[in-house]
Parts: C-alpha cells; structure tokens; sequence
C-alpha cells in the first residue's frame, strides 16, 4: 500500500514578521513535523518600515497582514477604517492556487487571526480558500467592526488553538475567545509565552490533531 504523503500547511507569519523569520523560528516544529506535515510560509503584503530590531540594510523588512491605522497594529485596537485586509486575503488566495495543493492552514498571532478569517469564508464556502483545516497559534479575534461579519456565524472548520499561558503580546484570553467563534475547537495550553512551542506534549497534540487529515487514511 502506498505511504501517505505528508500534508501541506500553508504558513502565515506573525505581524512585523516574514516568511523567512517564520521559517527561522519554527525549526523545531517542523522537525516535529516531518514526514507527517511541511510548512510552506508565504510574506505578508504589505512591508513595514525598520525598526530598531531591524537590519535597516536588509533585503528582509517586516511586514504585516493589515493596518489598525497608517502603518501600525494593535490586536486590542477597534479601529474604524483598518487598511489592508482585502489584498492579505487575495495574497493568500494566491498562493492557494500557486503553490498548492494545500490541506490547511498555520498562523501565528496575526497570522492566526488572518487565517481564522480565511476559515469563516471557507466554511461559507468561498471557492478561494480549498483548506480542510487550521492551527492557530496565539490568534485573536479582529476588533474592527467592519471585520465582525467573519464572525457571527460559529465557523465549522476544524481548528487547533495554542495558547500561551504566559503571552504578553496576545493574552491567552484574547486567543480563547478566538477559539469559541468555531465549532468544536481544539484547544492545547501551553506554559510558555509568545511563540510557536514545540515540546514533547505539543508535538504530540500536533500529530493528534494532524492525523484527522492523513491523506489515504480515510
């Protein structure tokens, strides 16, 4: 019988992240992953000016999914006018058909937020999105008001939620309200702050949850 191929996650960076610095900081996910997912990150849209963690010199500048307001982000914000969502959406939309197939979804903190919104049109059936799932890492629900239709309707999408115990950047409050906007969410705590974990009781929440997509195993 053949073996199953592993399954394709399309990844989405944190805000002021990058495609690359995600790869960086998942090393020990994707060893935990291998031969059963892979993740291919994508960069955000919308570059963002240095900051002083920066290498001003570098071909690599931060970058975001959308605005709170004229260049910054802040998760707890309602702002009235956020920018920059639609061309987020269709960056994903695009890399969707360029580089997949795709099974699902890993976003980190606005990443996660991004592709919770991506879950609720899939889940309303958008043609756009052909993802069977998403593991949301530090996510959040979107304060704008003009984003609250992505979540009236409780999202049938099978998602995992990890939450930080200790997050300082997005409280695990804001990640657990998230996670009550789907239908029969998965949620692993872990004791750590703002990151992607990774240890031994993680890794195996991962595959659990993973193992639900297995191509060829019905």
């Amino acid at each position: 019988m053949a073996e199953a191929r592993p399954l394709r996650l399309l990844a989405l960076h944190g805000y002021r992240q990058s495609a690359r610095r995600l790869r960086q900081r998942t090393g020990a996910l994707r060893k935990a992953l291998r031969g059963r997912a892979e993740l291919v990150a994508i960069d955000a849209p919308h570059p963002l000016p240095a900051g002083p963690e920066d290498d001003p010199d570098g071909d690599d500048p931060p970058r975001g999914w959308w605005f709170s307001g004229p260049g910054t982000f802040e998760a707890g914000e309602a702002p009235a006018a956020p920018l920059g969502l639609e061309e987020s959406l269709s960056a994903v939309a695009a890399a969707l058909t360029e580089h997949g197939p795709f099974d699902g979804l890993l976003g980190f903190s606005q990443g996660a937020a991004l592709a919770a919104m991506v879950c609720a049109l899939r889940a309303r059936g958008d043609p756009r999105f052909p993802v069977a799932f998403a593991v949301l890492v530090a996510g959040f629900a979107s304060r704008a008001p003009a984003h609250g239709h992505f979540y009236r309707e409780p999202i049938a999408l099978p998602t995992l939620h990890i939450v930080g115990d200790t997050d300082a950047v997005i409280a695990a409050p804001l990640s657990r309200e998230l996670a009550q906007c789907f239908v029969e969410p998965v949620i692993l705590k872990h004791p750590g702050g703002h990151f992607i974990p990774a240890a031994a009781a993680q890794k195996k929440a991962y595959l659990e949850f993973l193992e639900r997509f297995c191509p060829g195993q019905g």
